[in-house]
């Protein structure tokens, strides 16, 4: 009995130390019917799928139903709430492990291989950074590669800033998938167009003032930053590998700094 209670004690301080680790699986939705059943499918053999709709008026609650999930809500007052709700998503699945998935996103076996494989480990770190293939004008961007996230860790301390683009802050030391492991990536299924692109941008840069507010931009910024992002995501990140699909993408990058740039000044202006 004692030498129960100290392996109980052990796996409470340390869930890696637990051999029988387990891992719920974590989608925020929203009307997220046009991939959901495929995403579904590719992580149904974890041990727990946790849906948190956001009041979706589509057929997502009940593919979701169709598969078995658990699902809890949390209302949908803006878009910014869809970052409170992923903290909330990640206190509600029943076990130590988390992996947060997004509704258009794959879960290839080999990463479900791996990160149980991971949780095992005696050394295992307390979050796990995975690469994502992306895609644009129907080949996947190297620019957009690896496009490192922290969607694995453990769930106890865990919280996600109510902030768009940000990461979960982790409680311990994190690790990185290595790029050239790209059949471990997650496969991004949303391939946006030129309009749908922009459309985000608009709707991403809204969220970017709150973030940024305490932020002061000279007027070179105007000019430096729209182009090293362009030089980035063109010339360090490989872009140039893609074609006029890469350099069109990457102009893209520096269109999104400019529009940021731009409304983070005229917020600052009104007040």
């Amino acid at each position: 009995m004692q030498a129960r209670r100290k392996a109980v004690s052990l796996s409470a301080e340390n869930p890696c130390n637990h051999l029988m680790a387990k891992i719920s699986v974590v989608i925020n939705t929203y009307n997220a019917e046009q991939h959901l059943e495929a995403v579904l499918k590719s992580v149904q053999s974890f041990d727990e799928v946790l849906i948190c709709d956001m009041e979706s008026t589509d057929s997502t609650l009940e593919i979701a139903r169709r598969y078995g999930c658990r699902i809890v809500s949390f209302p949908k007052k803006n878009y910014v709430s869809a970052e409170p709700a992923r903290t909330f998503a990640i206190q509600s699945a029943s076990y130590d492990w988390v992996l947060v998935v997004d509704a258009d996103e794959l879960v290839p076996q080999a990463l479900r291989d791996y990160l149980y494989a991971q949780v095992l480990r005696p050394d295992c770190p307390a979050g796990i950074y995975i690469p994502r293939k992306n895609y644009f004008m129907g080949r996947m961007m190297h620019c957009h590669y690896p496009d490192y996230l922290l969607r694995f860790f453990v769930k106890e301390g865990t919280v996600w800033p109510p902030y768009v683009h940000t990461f979960p802050v982790v409680k311990g030391r994190t690790e990185h998938i290595p790029r050239k492991r790209i059949d471990l990536a997650f496969e991004h299924l949303a391939k946006d167009g030129v309009a749908d692109i922009l459309r985000k941008t608009n709707q991403y840069t809204e969220n970017e003032i709150e973030k940024k507010r305490d932020k002061h931009y000279g007027p070179w910024a105007y000019l430096w930053r729209p182009f090293f992002r362009w030089f980035k995501a063109y010339i360090l990140k490989g872009g140039f590998r893609d074609g006029l699909p890469g350099f069109i993408r990457a102009c893209l990058e520096g269109h999104y700094q400019f529009i940021m740039l731009a409304k983070i000044d005229e917020e600052r202006r009104r007040t």
